[in-house]
Parts: structure tokens; C-alpha cells; sequence
């Protein structure tokens, strides 16, 4: 499951909708959502976050989070390392290799350090 499919299946839960009921309200396939929800289609199109976002009557702040967690679960993520050291592009394919094996509290602290980085200069 990606973050964007955990969001949207919490928000559909939280409202109280089937995702039949919801497919068809916002013009897909409940085989799509589904899909979505678990993680096995790509990014949605800014189209259908609108839709989603209007479906369910969600204030700005909110939609604009959906979005942003949107843009952050691409299941199949491309790390292009061209140009860069090559311990760059090993330590890419390393990760690609062994991220299924990673435990919760791991993936925490490899987040926490990529936060702190995002918040330098």
C-alpha cells in the first residue's frame, strides 16, 4: 500500500463510502480504486484528486495534503544517480534491493535522517 492508498481508504472509511459506491460517483472502475488503495497503480492525475477532493467535500487544507501524500507514492519510484558518485548509485541499488527487508523502526530513522536533510540550506 502506498501513503496515497492508506489516505484514501481512510477517508473513504471515515465517510462512510464503499469504494463501488465511490467509483461510480467519481467516474472510474472500482477495480481502479481498488487498485490505488493498495498500492498495485501509479500516481493518480491532478484530475482525479480533484474529483476526490470535491466528492468528499474536503477543506483546502486537507485536499492540498491528499495531494502533496499523492505525489509521495509513486510505486515505482526511479532514482536516476547519472552523474553522480558511483557510492551514490550503490547505495541506490542497495536500497532497491534490500527495502522490503527493512524493519518499521529502521525505515523511521532512514526518514528522520532524510527530514533533517530536506531542512538544510
Amino acid at each position: 500500500m502506498t501513503p496515497f492508498g492508506d489516505a484514501l481508504r481512510h477517508l473513504r472509511k471515515r465517510k462512510g463510502v464503499s469504494q463501488k459506491e465511490m467509483a461510480a460517483a467519481i467516474g472510474v472502475s472500482p477495480a481502479y480504486l481498488s487498485a490505488l488503495e493498495h498500492g498495485k497503480r501509479g500516481l493518480p492525475n491532478f484530475d482525479f484528486l480533484q474529483r476526490v477532493a470535491g466528492y468528499f467535500n474536503i477543506i483546502w487544507d486537507e485536499a492540498e495534503e491528499l495531494f502533496s501524500t499523492a505525489g509521495r507514492s509513486d510505486p515505482r519510484i526511479v532514482v536516476d544517480t547519472s552523474g553522480m558518485k558511483p557510492e551514490y548509485t550503490a547505495f541506490a541499488n542497495d536500497l532497491a534491493k534490500l527495502i522490503r527487508q527493512l524493519s518499521p523502526d529502521v525505515i523511521r530513522e532512514m526518514q528522520d535522517i532524510l527530514d533533517t536533510a530536506k531542512k538544510r540550506p
